[in-house]
């Protein structure tokens, strides 16, 4: 017998289970690819956008992928209203930053910033289904 939240068909709560994992992955792999990248691309962003100081740089992105790696795994291990709403606020933040540091982004073809959209919409989704 398969288990139901809330008396949602199997295959809904399975759907729902699967969204949260991709956020997981999303903020788990921020956080991976930040840090990997932080003598390439992570640091050259903040250098393009008037960040004068490498080593300020530095900072930034490794705390940002601090950030990351902490609300994915919180995502993962404690998934609530709560870490969603966080999650959602800190992808609004750093979207800002980026905006403000290379606007540029929001006309890249791969859209490193457009996908926050779909992304808010999902966190907030399941911030209003979560207890």
């Amino acid at each position: 017998m398969t288990k139901t939240i809330a008396s949602e068909p199997s295959h809904a709560s399975n759907a729902w289970h699967w969204l949260r994992l991709s956020l997981v992955f999303v903020w788990l792999w921020t956080a991976v690819v930040s840090v990997w990248e932080l003598q390439g691309q992570s640091r050259a962003l903040l250098l393009a956008g008037g960040i004068a100081d490498a080593g300020v740089a530095d900072i930034l992105v490794v705390s940002g992928a601090a950030l990351d790696a902490l609300l994915g795994a919180w995502l993962w291990f404690g998934p609530s209203r709560r870490v969603y709403l966080l999650a959602m606020a800190t992808m609004v933040l750093m979207t800002l930053i980026a905006t403000l540091l290379s606007p540029s982004l929001w006309l890249h073809p791969l859209g490193p910033l457009s996908k926050n959209v779909p992304i808010a919409v999902l966190l907030w989704v399941l911030a209003r289904k979560a207890p």
